[in-house]
């Protein structure tokens, strides 16, 4: 089967456990996610969005109820914009802490 006795195997296998403990593979360096921030770039947007769609959908809905002129639209978009912007700052925070967290432990 191999050419390696049982012990060479067994500390090769311990080596590459070692190794992916600390991040590597195959003896080299695992790359960060270069994704991440772009993940956390969408996220803020797609936040953003939402607290307008929702404004919007709950403003325009008010508005042909009681119909009204788009009183209820412009009110309740802005509020969903302060909302969006208030959930981005939020999960930007979240952010940083975690990356103060991170950096502390190495």
């Amino acid at each position: 089967m191999s050419d390696l006795s049982e012990g060479e195997r067994l500390n090769n296998l311990g080596r590459r456990i070692q190794l992916a403990k600390q991040g590597a593979v195959d003896g080299k360096q695992k790359l960060t996610d270069h994704h991440s921030e772009s993940h956390l770039a969408w996220r803020m947007v797609i936040e953003l969005v939402v607290g307008l769609g929702i404004g919007f959908g709950i403003g325009y809905g008010l508005d042909i109820i009681f119909d009204t002129i788009p009183l209820f639209l412009v009110l309740f978009v802005l509020l969903g914009f302060a909302a969006g912007i208030k959930t981005m700052l939020r999960s930007a925070k979240e952010v940083q802490q975690d990356l103060t967290t991170s950096s502390v432990e190495k």
